[in-house]
């Protein structure tokens, strides 16, 4: 992974270099998240939806039903432009900050399924462990994420 996936282009585009390989996990890994982001239901995603009032359970669902319903919108809003652009050579600013908000929605996905924690030394999980390629995808998707960032902060 030596050369940078995202740079600015002089145009203020940004330029993917994507190998058709990571596009189609990212293909894949957008669409189990929309699968989840629609359903609702899975614990994984309360990284995605932190308690509001942790001391006041009352007015924490009543700040639930006010926004959790713009937030499901404005994240599948967000895959959609993913979906939508992940074949893509460049993208706008717009739509660089939308793969921004759905890598970092599945890196915290994962990272609860995962349970990581800022002790956690990734480079330690062992080869045999179940999850390796689960904490594998989890490294990518931070790595990447961190392309996008320091490409975004380049003028």
């Amino acid at each position: 992974m030596a050369r940078r996936r995202v740079e600015r282009a002089r145009n203020g585009s940004f330029r993917l270099h994507l190998p058709v390989e990571e596009r189609a996990v990212l293909r894949s890994v957008v669409g189990q998240l929309r699968e989840l982001v629609v359903d609702d239901a899975d614990a994984d995603l309360r990284r995605l939806y932190p308690t509001a009032y942790a001391n006041d359970p009352a007015a924490d669902a009543e700040f639930r039903a006010f926004v959790h319903d713009d937030l499901v919108a404005r994240r599948l809003e967000a895959i959609d432009t993913v979906t939508a652009t992940v074949d893509e050579e460049h993208l706008d600013e717009d739509q660089l900050g939308a793969w921004m908000g759905v890598v970092n929605d599945l890196r915290l996905v994962l990272g609860t399924r995962l349970d990581i924690s800022e002790e956690l030394d990734l480079n330690a999980v062992a080869d045999d462990d179940p999850e390796v390629a689960t904490f594998a995808l989890y490294s990518y998707l931070s790595w990447l994420l961190e392309q996008m960032v320091e490409a975004i902060n380049t003028r």
